[in-house]
């Protein structure tokens, strides 16, 4: 029993809040019960998203809408501490990598295999649903994966955006004879690119319009880096230089921005019978020069989060293929002080790529 008779769960279970905007609060969070095939979480490390900081901002993220108080946070890890009674799978004690999305099942796109486009999907800190920056959450059994024990908590949260790089190259069916080109060195197009890379691209370039990005992107193993501008009167330009670092045809260019300048450019810079792939969702219309793209036939696909990656992104990390240990460049713990500076930290860009909380 914790202080003044309470149970130790009852004492300890807070989470943050997204209370209002820009106000994050630390408040007790009550778990809904746990049912027979889910399991009870004790959250170890959690991530910032770019989404995260959205909400925080401005309370919104392209057409979901912050209206009441919600726990934010997806990208997640922890250690299981109670098994629901139908749990065969998992024990507590076991460290988990959690699937944020818990989506009908029994909806069209759900029965065809396409469960990210569920109409009903219940995702982590997209409102109404709250989060999973609390000490402990309930969640599902299948959407929580085992990690081996060379894969850390850390690491396991990072499956969440690794999960969107291996959506990415699978809808675009990358392989060992697909060159590359990134459109965006932020922490998705830097997954993207990894997740690329571990499905045998053998040349990738990317683009930014930041030294620092780049220089990480390089590290990290990109072929060549390109430093661009914001003009859009530079993109012939541009596109030529992108063309002579590739040094080979362009055969598929995920933009992760999403911006008239870069899908303009990813449309220019690809091979004709090639294909884009919209990643990054900076605007929501945009004015693009589809006609000469479509006249040489170069495909248009996008994805929205991703569907059945946990167990390919944890073998990628298990084996090595991917290290996305370079990519958390701060941690934080679980204060109210140090969650405000956090989010602060990932909303200012510089040197911050991937924002960690250890709790």
């Amino acid at each position: 029993m914790g202080k003044g008779g309470k149970s130790h769960e009852e004492d300890e279970n807070m989470a943050a809040w997204l209370v209002g905007l820009n106000t994050l609060k630390i408040q007790p969070f009550k778990l809904p019960p746990l049912g027979p095939h889910d399991v009870r979480v004790r959250m170890k490390a959690v991530g910032i998203c770019g989404s995260d900081v959205h909400y925080l901002k401005t309370l919104r993220c392209a057409d979901f809408v912050v209206k009441e108080p919600m726990v934010i946070g997806h990208e997640c890890a922890g250690i299981i501490e109670e098994a629901g009674s139908e749990v065969k799978h998992l024990v507590p004690g076991d460290r988990v990598a959690l699937e944020p999305g818990i989506s009908c099942w029994r909806c069209d796109p759900c029965k065809d295999g396409r469960y990210n486009l569920c109409p009903e999907m219940k995702f982590f800190a997209t409102p109404p649903v709250h989060g999973s920056l609390a000490h402990q959450v309930v969640h599902p059994a299948d959407l929580c994966f085992k990690l081996p024990d060379n894969v850390s908590l850390e690491e396991g949260a990072m499956c969440e955006p690794l999960s969107v790089g291996v959506h990415a190259c699978r809808r675009a069916n990358i392989g060992p004879e697909t060159n590359v080109l990134v459109m965006g060195a932020g922490p998705i197009g830097l997954v993207t690119m990894l997740a690329a890379r571990a499905f045998g691209a053998p040349r990738i370039v990317i683009v930014d319009v930041d030294d620092n990005r780049l220089s990480v992107a390089k590290n990290l193993g990109a072929d060549g880096i390109v430093k661009v501008s914001t003009n859009i009167q530079d993109v012939p330009e541009e596109v030529e230089r992108i063309c002579e670092v590739m040094e080979a045809r362009v055969d598929v260019c995920f933009d992760c921005a999403g911006f008239n300048k870069t899908m303009t450019t990813a449309l220019s810079a690809t091979r004709a019978g090639g294909k884009v792939c919209l990643v990054g969702m900076g605007h929501n219309e945009m004015t693009v020069p589809l006609t000469p793209a479509a006249a040489r036939e170069v495909d248009v696909i996008g994805i929205f989060r991703y569907r059945n990656t946990w167990p390919l992104c944890i073998e990628f990390i298990r084996s090595g293929k991917i290290d996305v240990k370079p990519l958390i460049t701060h941690r934080f713990g679980f204060s109210q002080k140090e969650v405000e500076e956090a989010f602060e930290t990932s909303a200012g860009g510089g040197n911050a790529i991937k924002v960690m909380f250890n709790l």
